[in-house]
Parts: structure tokens; C-alpha cells; sequence
């Protein structure tokens, strides 16, 4: 198993670039362990910057940073960052268009025990109703590094959200499919289509090979690029199928599976049903706990899926 979390992942990408980019700088909010940041600002101090727990004022300060011509990455986790700076990355990145790359840490239900005040489960429909913002969702350490080594090379601003713990591998060092800005198939299918991102891709892979066990031919997309929507590749893989199912660690309203409904409701009409986390306080536990709860696991994935294409 996976035992490198996505953003030790970020950190080492953002630490070979320093090497040759001064002006590449890292801010956090009292977050550089939970970041895994913290060898990056041994390594690079005078490239780093703590703002202490002052979310808005890590955003601002960032993009300050961005229009004197550094290029920041912002880490603090997920559910702050997108609730308490939402102001100012609706006015200081997204309606400025400024340069500044948001790291959400700890995303989704990563801090289960702690409940509701540290989920992040709204911030895929805040963040992507901004102008200007791109949001991310990379599914595992090698998508996540393929996205970072694109994005320390742009100027538009981004928020990135990924989870605390290791997850296991979508993709290998040797394998890993990736056009910026587009969906990645991993399969292709004709009765059912699977669209997922983050850390619900690998059971939405586990789950298409379980129903191709029992005769279903089910297509699995990574939606990890949330905006820009790949419109284009979900129409063309949702045309295919009989149905589709979207996966997320996201309440119901205004996520990827809002997102997918749409076009596919105005461009190839489906029946689409939608496997996220509830539109109430979820419970609390470990991540693994919180999915199975919530049937956000192949075996459920799998189960929802035979009930469509009955």
C-alpha cells in the first residue's frame, strides 16, 4: 500500500523548483507540519512565509506577493481555507486574477473525528462559482505531482484540494495519463459510466472491476480538473452508456455531480444519480469509516451501479 500522501508529494515538487526559482515562495497558516511543508521552509527560509492562523490575511498576503511578481502557494487546510478566505479569494485571486495556487490540506472528511467545523465538503460549488478560479482534485501522488509541475509553471490562479492521508495508487510512475485541463479515462464502457475525482477514483476503479466480473462493462473517468469542466470528454463517455453515476467527497449540491448532471441532462439525457456525502452533518470517524457509512466504496459503488443498469 501507498504510504505517500499527495501533499508530501507538493512539497517536493515545490522544493525542486525553488532550486531554480527564487521567486517561487510558500505561505502557510500554522500549517507546515500538516502540509508537509515543513522541509521545504528548512530548506528554503527565506522562501517561506508563516502568517500564523490568520486564513484571510495568508490569502491577501499571497496575493500581494503574486503582483510584486513572486509566484506564492498557499497551503492551510481545506475547510478554512475555502469558508473563512472565501472574500478574499473571490476578490484578492479570482476577480483580480491573480497568481496565487491555494492549497486546500486535509480536504473532504480527512479530519473526521472533528466533525463539521473541519469538514470541507461544500468547497468544490464555492470555489468553482468564482471567475477566473481553476479547481483540482488530484486522485493520487502521481497525478498530483504531474498537476503541480504545470502549475509552478503558469500565472492563473488555482485551488487545489487534497487529502491527509496516503491513498492508494490510480496510476504508476510509469503509467500516468495526463493532459492538463482534461479528464483522464481510465476505462471505457457501454453500460454504466463512473465519473469520480480525488480519493473516490480508486473505488470507482475497484468498483468497474467488480462489475466486470458480472458481466457489466462500466467506463471509470478521473474528473480530477473540476474547472475547467471537460464538457467535451463527459458527453462522450456518458453517450456511450445506459446510465451514469458520479462519485465525490462532496455534499450533493453544486459538486462534480451538479456538474456532470448538467451537460449530461443538456446534451445526451441519462439517468444520473449521484453517490456523495449527505447535505447534513456527516458522521464522524476515520475517512474509511465515513465512506463505508456513506457507501462511498467499490463494493457500494458496484451495487448502485447493477442497480441502474438492471
Amino acid at each position: 500500500m501507498n504510504k505517500i500522501p499527495n501533499r508530501q508529494v507538493i512539497c517536493e515538487v515545490l522544493m525542486e523548483q525553488a532550486k531554480t526559482d527564487r521567486d517561487i515562495v510558500v505561505l502557510c497558516s500554522d500549517s507546515r507540519g500538516s502540509a508537509s511543508l515543513t522541509p521545504f521552509a528548512e530548506a528554503f527560509p527565506e522562501q517561506f512565509v508563516e502568517v500564523g492562523i490568520a486564513e484571510q490575511d495568508l490569502v491577501s498576503i499571497s496575493a500581494g506577493m503574486a503582483k510584486a511578481g513572486k509566484r506564492p502557494f498557499a497551503a492551510s487546510p481545506a475547510c478554512f481555507l475555502s469558508a473563512r478566505s472565501f472574500e478574499q479569494i473571490k476578490i484578492d485571486a479570482a476577480y483580480s486574477n491573480t497568481n496565487v495556487k491555494l492549497i486546500g490540506i486535509s480536504g473532504g472528511v480527512s479530519y473526521g473525528a472533528l466533525g463539521m467545523s473541519h469538514h470541507s465538503a461544500q468547497d468544490f460549488a464555492a470555489i468553482c462559482a468564482l471567475p477566473n478560479m481553476r479547481v483540482y482534485v488530484p486522485s493520487d501522488r502521481f497525478q498530483t505531482r504531474k498537476l503541480m509541475e504545470q502549475l509552478v509553471r503558469d500565472d492563473r490562479p488555482a485551488y487545489i484540494r487534497v487529502g491527509r492521508n496516503a491513498v492508494e495508487d490510480v496510476y504508476s510512475k510509469e503509467n500516468t495519463p495526463f493532459v492538463m485541463d482534461r479528464a483522464t479515462v481510465l476505462r471505457e464502457g457501454t453500460d454504466v459510466a463512473v465519473f469520480a475525482c480525488g480519493e473516490m477514483v480508486f473505488p470507482a476503479k475497484q468498483a468497474a472491476e467488480l462489475l466486470e466480473k458480472q458481466g457489466v462493462s462500466a467506463a471509470v473517468v478521473d474528473l480530477y480538473c473540476l474547472k475547467p469542466f471537460d464538457r467535451e470528454t463527459v458527453v462522450r463517455i456518458a453517450s456511450a452508456a445506459k446510465a451514469v453515476l458520479t462519485v465525490e467527497e462532496h455534499v450533493p449540491t453544486g459538486g462534480m455531480g451538479s456538474m456532470v448532471s448538467q451537460a449530461v441532462g443538456a446534451e445526451c439525457p441519462r439517468k444520473v444519480i449521484n453517490l456523495s456525502l449527505p447535505d447534513a452533518p456527516v458522521i464522524t470517524g476515520t475517512s474509511k469509516e465515513v465512506f463505508d457509512y456513506y457507501g462511498l466504496n467499490a463494493e457500494d459503488i458496484a451495487e448502485k451501479a447493477l442497480e441502474l443498469v438492471k
